[in-house]
């Protein structure tokens, strides 16, 4: 059953990130989805007070579908750092404070990281997509990319923690991969095939 079969012609995003847009449109785009940002709405950000990501997801989802009377999809999306204990996690994009700044939270957690020999981590993305605000059954998937935490960024694509996350096989941070390969080998990405196999 295609996406359109299962009674999904159009879905709010509830997210106002530029990067993630992105993102979901270019990934989205071979199901035939019509995409609204949750702003074309008005629709204001929803308080993400879970310490999981999967939690976060689904009270986005609810919030954005609530809203808007549209299906919805929202991701809850970090990077977690093993010698940290899994931090930031959901607190990835505001882990230096408020307001959110991908170079306040990158200097922070360069030097979190310091003291430690074990670079190693991990991005994680959860999906949920809600086909109405009340759905009992939401549909989700999720998607790993493990890598290394460098000390110094390399590249200036993507955004977050993406010049700094270095990834062995490819010899290149996330923020030197072009939008393509980055689309295909991410957690987001892995988390939206995972979803339109479900979806089919």
């Amino acid at each position: 059953m295609t996406a359109g079969g299962a009674g999904l012609r159009e879905l709010v995003l509830a997210s106002g990130n530029a990067g993630k847009l992105a993102e979901f449109g270019s990934l989205l785009a071979p199901l035939g989805l019509q995409i609204h940002p949750q702003s074309a709405f008005d629709v204001s950000e929803t308080p993400e007070p879970y310490c999981t990501f999967l939690e976060n997801a689904l009270t986005k989802a609810r919030h954005a579908a609530r809203a808007t009377g549209l299906p919805a999809l929202a991701d809850d999306s970090g990077i977690c750092v093993n010698a940290l204990g899994g931090a930031p996690g959901v607190l990835s994009a505001r882990f230096a404070g408020e307001p959110k700044s991908d170079e306040r939270n990158n200097l922070k957690l360069v030097q979190s990281l310091a003291a430690h020999a074990d670079r190693s981590a991990y991005y994680y993305c959860v999906l949920v997509l809600v086909r109405h605000a009340e759905d009992p059954q939401p549909i989700i998937a999720d998607g790993i990319w493990h890598g290394q935490f460098l000390e110094a960024p390399r590249g200036v694509g993507g955004f977050g923690y993406d010049p700094y996350f270095w990834l062995p096989d490819q010899q290149k941070t996330a923020g030197e991969l072009d939008a393509a390969e980055k689309n295909r080998l991410s957690h987001r990405g892995q988390a939206l095939q995972a979803l339109v196999e479900k979806l089919r």
